[in-house]
């Protein structure tokens, strides 16, 4: 009986001593009227800031209609096996107002997908044009594989284009919206 009341007691303990108080601010993303998302302490958020520089960060704490977060730096080293092992360096704290994010998502330089997706619908168009014309001037030499290929060339071009590797701009479409919980504790 005994050993059960000590781990009923210890229960008991950590349930009233063993978190701190935690802020329920919260931020709200949405896509016109619609919520799609939405960010806590704790979540891992990837961003634009208003110098264009791409910041992923663990949100440490929201508070005050600011954004407190820290980003780690992980490096690879080496073992003495040969092997790699991925390992924390330093970290980074900053704090932002949710009004200073410009994007959820990278819109600067990274890879451009839209100058590769430019490039296949562009070869494909003259790998199916030039096909056209082998198919016009000598039909024997004409290769309707070819004639495929550029044109599935051109649709994963297109695809590319309309997926697109940019971020959602906040703005006319897109709004972070900041969610203050009231704390009724002291009541």
């Amino acid at each position: 009986m005994k050993p059960k009341l000590f781990i009923l007691s210890l229960f008991i303990a950590q349930c009233i001593f063993g978190q701190p108080p935690q802020s329920a601010d919260f931020i709200l993303f949405k896509k016109n009227s619609q919520t799609i998302g939405s960010y806590h302490k704790g979540d891992n958020i990837a961003f634009t800031n208003p110098d264009k520089a791409y910041i992923e960060a663990m949100i440490t704490d929201i508070k005050n209609d600011s954004l407190f977060l820290r980003q780690f730096i992980i490096q690879q080293v080496p073992t003495n096996l040969g092997v790699y092992m991925l390992d924390t360096v330093g970290s980074y704290r900053y704090t932002y107002h949710y009004n200073q994010i410009k994007a959820i998502g990278r819109t600067g330089p990274k890879f451009n997908l839209s100058g590769s997706a430019a490039s296949l619908v562009g070869g494909g168009a003259v790998l199916a044009i030039a096909s056209g014309v082998v198919y016009l001037a000598d039909r024997e030499k004409f290769s309707p594989p070819l004639l495929i290929g550029s044109l599935g060339l051109m649709g994963v071009g297109y695809l590319m284009a309309k997926v697109g590797g940019k971020g959602m701009i906040i703005g006319k479409k897109y709004k972070l919206v900041y969610v203050q919980v009231a704390n009724n504790k002291n009541l």
